[in-house]
């Protein structure tokens, strides 16, 4: 086989998930080589960033020797044969750790495969091991008790966010090809917006959650997602194309067919742009991305015009409502008796849950009704702008500990300062990050582009535009 040569093994870990998908059926790159840098890349960089929790490098060696063989043979090869990915540790993998960062489940093994994995091994990924998380995924910064903090490639400093933190900084670092995170209130598009890399937020049950650890039923069914990070739109829009599909266990799977619009159905529709919600304001740098994302997409041929929608106020405080309130009132009795064992970004939680009245039957009924309310009214005004376009968070990454900002004279607090992510998790929308700038501490900064429930596909071609004119993906000082 010929091999493939980067100037360094480190290189060829930087090549889109799909190229290396090229280059494997092409027999340029073998599979056997493409699992060895990655492995050589995490031996590397993981002591510092402590992205990985579990690295399953045996049976990853063994799956990457069965994929050669399957290539020399020309049998069984998906869309993703011989790609190193990684999966975040709330989601099962047969024979790895499912822990979810809580000592609570320390050293629990997943019996079996999630749907999801069961679909990317079923194309052909290699997994390559899991990944660090907050506490029961309830931060959006990545630290806990079992395994500690893990850092961000661009400043050491720095989170790379939360809940799916590790799964963000393993892509940006070249550790890995892709991988799965969830999202409940931004934990896949925060991450990917302070990473520098991309990331789809799906429908609830586009793409089944079943498998995923805490479980998403009752409230958290409305707002919790899996769904895919990459460093390239086009490797999100293979992910999402083999794990999408129903799945019996996830209440809120739907048959919906894959649908993706050509280029000229796609001009066609209006996008609608916003810097701001009228509440949270976001950073100079921030807004200056957004409007160059605006310049971008005129001039690949979108109509893009300036939008302020209505209710997003609405959508904040009922997500705050379910997640923060009712996410409290369900973990909580999970500690009794074990406080100790209780992490600090998870207590805080905690803390700010229990400052709040607990809901009653009434209460949450109220909430649920205002929802769907609030879910019509924002779906309505989207029939004249199908996509919009707008801030993933009010700041870039932040020091670790840090839980308040200055912006324009305006204190922002912590919750606060994701309610651009927030909002979609409450209203059911898909919704993608992509790279776009930089800040002047060279901070990736990265935009939300959000679409009508089921419809992914748009969003993700839009996407794939703005990624092409934007160009913005860089690889990480660290690595």
């Amino acid at each position: 086989m010929r091999k493939y040569r980067p100037t360094l093994m480190s290189d060829l870990t930087f090549l889109p998930a799909v190229e290396m998908a090229a280059q494997i059926r092409k027999k340029k790159i073998s599979p056997v080589e493409l699992v060895e840098a990655h492995l050589a890349q995490i031996e590397k960089l993981n002591p510092r960033l402590n992205t990985f929790v579990q690295v399953d490098a045996e049976r990853a060696r063994r799956a990457a020797q069965d994929a050669e063989t399957a290539l020399q043979r020309e049998k069984n090869l998906g869309p993703q044969h011989g790609v190193p990915i990684s999966i975040k540790s709330s989601i099962g993998v047969a024979g790895l750790r499912c822990e979810a960062g809580t000592r609570l489940r320390a050293g629990l093994v997943a019996h079996e495969d999630a749907p999801l994995v069961t679909r990317l091994k079923n194309a052909g990924a290699i997994i390559l091991g899991t990944t660090n998380t907050p506490e029961l995924l309830m931060a959006w910064e990545t630290d806990n008790l079992l395994y500690g903090r893990t850092n961000s490639p661009w400043d050491l400093d720095r989170t790379p966010g939360g809940s799916s933190g590790g799964e963000a900084a393993a892509i940006a670092a070249g550790m890995s090809a892709a991988g799965v995170g969830s999202d409940g209130g931004g934990s896949i598009r925060v991450p990917a917006h302070f990473s520098g890399i991309c990331g789809l937020k799906p429908t609830p049950g586009r793409i089944p959650s079943t498998g995923h650890y805490p479980t998403s039923a009752g409230p958290f069914a409305l707002l919790g997602v899996v769904g895919p990070m990459a460093r390239t739109v086009a490797d999100l829009q293979i992910l999402f194309e083999v794990m999408q599909g129903p799945d019996d266990g996830d209440t809120c799977a739907a048959p919906v067919p894959l649908r993706w619009p050509d280029y000229d159905e796609l001009r066609q529709i209006k996008i609608g742009w916003f810097e701001n919600d009228g509440r949270t304001p976001v950073t100079p740098e921030t807004r200056a991305a957004i409007r160059m994302a605006v310049e971008a997409l005129r001039d690949a041929g979108f109509q893009v015009e300036r939008f302020q929608p209505e209710g997003l106020e609405e959508a904040r405080r009922l997500w705050h409502k379910f997640f923060v309130v009712a996410g409290g009132m369900l973990l909580r009795p999970m500690f009794a008796g074990r406080e100790s064992d209780l992490s600090p970004i998870l207590k805080q939680f905690l803390d700010w849950s229990a400052a709040e009245p607990a809901h009653t039957g009434r209460t949450l009924l109220d909430a649920w009704v205002r929802r769907d309310a609030a879910r019509a009214s924002f779906f309505a005004q989207m029939r004249r702008y199908p996509i919009l376009l707008c801030p993933a968070a009010a700041i870039p990454a932040f020091r670790h500990g840090e839980r308040s900002w200055q912006i324009e004279g305006k204190t922002v607090h912590y919750l606060d300062a994701w309610s651009y992510a927030e909002f979609f998790n409450l209203l059911g929308n898909p919704a993608v990050v992509v790279p776009v700038s930089y800040s002047v501490e060279g901070l990736p900064i990265g935009v939300q582009i959000v679409g009508r429930p089921w419809e992914e596909e748009q969003v993700l071609s839009v996407a794939a535009a703005l990624e092409k004119q934007c160009g913005a993906w860089k690889r990480p000082p660290i690595a």
